[in-house]
């Protein structure tokens, strides 16, 4: 490994990444980079959970899916295992899938999808966890320690981007609302001749009873010039 090189392509994916215009391009970003970066990748994805449910996230190939719902359908994996508890290995390195134990409901599936083996990494920042980037290898022993140090600094990264893509969408969603709503104030204001108070409270007795969201209520009556 010519860590100088790796540096100058890690700093360039870094620019990369915050340059990016949506959370879903910035993940896409991250896992192609993960197989151009980390010797021995052939495919990536990011494994988050849902309550029960398994999501995965900008995976490069139909494998991973596959993987993330084996484990998911098992309730048990390594990707699985440090999502679901945020207390297991942070980084974690299975050399050969045909002599793995750990997970006897898991292995034999990911040796059928053709998984030699397995990378993952759990992506957190101060505030938060943010599911794992799993890497997978179809030859057995193709990730070395020097692998596992390249995708830890290539995680790393990727979390605080993922982090910061995920605030910003969050913000222009909320922005995006609060205008919304402001909107449909002032149609219900103009045509009923209420107050800013009372078409707030309209808004927010319409999503109470039919349980909707209010943006929602505000969207309908943007749409449609008031509340049927």
């Amino acid at each position: 490994m010519d860590w100088a090189e790796f540096a100058q392509r890690m700093a360039a994916m870094a620019r990369d990444l915050l340059a990016q215009s949506s959370v879903g391009d910035t993940l896409e970003r991250i896992t192609d980079s993960a197989t151009e970066l980390v010797e021995g990748c052939d495919e990536a994805g990011i494994l988050m959970l849902h309550g029960t449910e398994v999501r995965s996230l900008a995976p490069t190939a139909p494998l991973v899916v596959d993987s993330d719902q084996a484990q998911g359908k098992a309730r048990e994996g390594p990707c699985f295992d440090a999502v679901r508890s945020g207390e297991g290995e942070r980084v974690f390195r299975i050399a050969d899938l045909t002599t793995e134990r750990r997970w006897p409901a898991y292995t034999p599936r990911a040796r059928a999808l053709g998984v030699g083996s397995m990378m993952g990494f759990l992506l957190f920042t101060e505030d938060e966890e943010l599911g794992a980037l799993n890497l997978y290898s179809r030859r057995p022993g193709a990730f070395t320690e020097t692998s596992e140090l390249a995708g830890w600094l290539l995680a790393s990264h990727a979390a605080v981007a993922f982090s910061s893509a995920r605030t910003q969408a969050q913000m222009e969603q909320a922005v995006a609302t609060r205008h919304v709503i402001g909107e449909a104030m002032g149609i219900l204001m103009g045509s009923h001749r209420l107050t800013e108070e009372q078409s707030f409270a309209v808004l927010r007795r319409y999503s109470q009873e039919n349980n909707l969201k209010l943006r929602e209520v505000a969207r309908r009556v943007c749409e449609q010039g008031g509340l049927s």
